[in-house]
């Protein structure tokens, strides 16, 4: 899928809104999604037989459902992810990288009177 235009749903020069972020992840979780139950699905279809409902609807079922858990927290995880820059975040990361304070040892001498 092709990166979304930077002037998309927004003023000219701007990047994509939340909502557009929120759509554009909750189109890839439910394609992602829809595919996965497509799989599991048809194994399972194959597997245990259809059932009462029949073969389509229940592959239907686990297609649908998977799309949608799939898509909402697709959906949810790509605007988390694109919000924005926090300052505690970075501040975090650069302590996180940053060089160990060494400290050096007491070299101790055993039997020594003190």
């Amino acid at each position: 899928m092709p990166p979304m235009p930077s002037s998309a749903g927004g003023a000219p020069g701007h990047g994509p809104s939340n909502f557009d972020k929120l759509k554009m992840g909750g189109m890839m979780g439910g394609s992602v999604g829809m595919i996965m139950g497509f799989i599991y699905g048809t194994y399972h279809v194959m597997r245990f037989g259809g059932g009462i409902n029949g073969p389509m609807r229940t592959l239907g079922q686990y297609m649908l459902g998977s799309a949608t858990t799939f898509g909402f927290f697709m959906s949810i995880g790509s605007v988390i992810r694109t919000e924005g820059h926090s300052t505690l975040a970075e501040e975090a990361f650069a302590r996180a990288r940053r060089q160990p304070i060494i400290i050096p040892r007491r070299r101790v001498q055993w039997g020594a009177n003190e």
